[in-house]
């Protein structure tokens, strides 16, 4: 089930996520953030493993 949120993200950010999706890789910008998350919680758990 998705739930709605709202954050605030720079300019800078905005336009990272609008290059990311005219490559065609993703439906749309809440598709990047939850991919990045994913990337991000996947490194982190790689990263304690080598603790």
């Amino acid at each position: 089930m998705k739930e709605r949120i709202s954050a605030t993200i720079d300019k800078e950010t905005i336009k990272d996520i609008e290059e990311i999706l005219k490559k065609g890789d993703y439906r749309n910008k809440s598709h990047v953030i939850e991919k990045a998350i994913k990337t991000l919680k996947e490194k982190e758990k790689e990263d304690a493993k080598r603790k």
